[in-house]
């Protein structure tokens, strides 16, 4: 039956037998008779078929949510000694700012509260990071909001809306952030990543003709770039993040101020158990702490 669940999981990430069947190994063929046995055992249809694709089905999104905590009870065989309550694990995304900023407190106090627990940080962009929880690889994960709609049983929390900012060598002379933008070496945070399209949709609203140098997705790693005076960067203001260093000055946009949305993504509430619900209330917490 374990293998059978695998096969649900990744059907229902994929969206057709055959990509299922790629995803995990396994011939179209294979994929079709495995969910045809699922059903047979539970009685019932878990997906509604049309064409090639296969969508689940108000059954199959009860039945996926069982499946996948099935596997978590299932992973963690083993990992406890008879006599001793079982190790829970759980399993959380984060990008690289959140890893670095709220996130380790958050867990520090998580182990404190609940040492009977484990947990895994999974790192990732965003994008990567949704797929993760909408394929029930992962519990929830702290990530940039997507600028399109979530999956119909994915949730979002906001944790924080970070502004963005124009950080520039500290001996650049000038306040005026729209002339300094638009007349330095640009250091572009990179496209591919959600906050990076931010920056770029604000560019083509301002109009602004710029000169690239170089585009990277680590914030880090610009804001030493911009330190060491290889240009300027629109970069956001990380929630936590009180001092920026001494190398760099910081101009305000004003009224033009867009803001990175830094949030949770998980399934409903009531389909995560107690430890994810106690982790997302601390990062919460932890956030709103990390930010007075």
């Amino acid at each position: 039956m374990i293998k059978e669940l695998k096969t649900l999981i990744a059907v229902a990430r994929e969206g057709t037998f055959a990509a299922a069947g790629n995803k995990i190994g396994l011939t179209q063929a294979a994929v079709s008779a495995q969910i045809q046995r699922l059903e047979a055992e539970l009685g019932f249809e878990i997906f509604d078929r049309k064409g090639r694709s296969a969508h689940l089905n108000r059954m199959g999104h009860q039945i996926l949510l069982q499946a996948q905590e099935l596997l978590r009870l299932y992973e963690n065989l083993g990992s406890t000694t008879v006599g001793l309550p079982a190790s829970v694990l759980v399993n959380i995304g984060a990008i690289a700012s959140v890893q670095r900023s709220f996130l380790p407190d958050a867990l520090a106090r998580f182990h404190q509260q609940c040492p009977q627990c484990r947990t895994r940080v999974v790192p990732g962009l965003s994008m990567e990071l949704v797929n993760l929880v909408d394929a029930g690889e992962i519990d929830m994960a702290a990530i940039i909001r997507p600028p399109f709609s979530l999956q119909s049983d994915l949730r979002w929390t906001t944790l924080a809306l970070e502004p963005y900012r124009l950080i520039v060598p500290r001996d650049l002379p000038g306040d005026d952030w729209s002339e300094l933008l638009s007349s330095q070496p640009f250091i572009r945070y990179d496209r591919s990543s959600f906050g990076g399209r931010q920056v770029d949709r604000f560019l083509r609203q301002m109009h602004f003709t710029l000169r690239e140098v170089c585009e990277l997705d680590e914030l880090e790693a610009i804001v030493k770039l911009v330190e060491n005076g290889v240009g300027v960067a629109l970069v956001p203001q990380i929630a936590t993040h009180q001092e920026w260093p001494a190398g760099v000055r910081v101009l305000d946009l004003g009224q033009h101020t867009f803001h990175r949305d830094i949030g949770l993504v998980h399934r409903s509430r009531q389909s995560l158990t107690e430890p994810v619900r106690t982790l997302a209330q601390l990062i919460s917490d932890q956030v709103k702490t990390g930010s007075e």
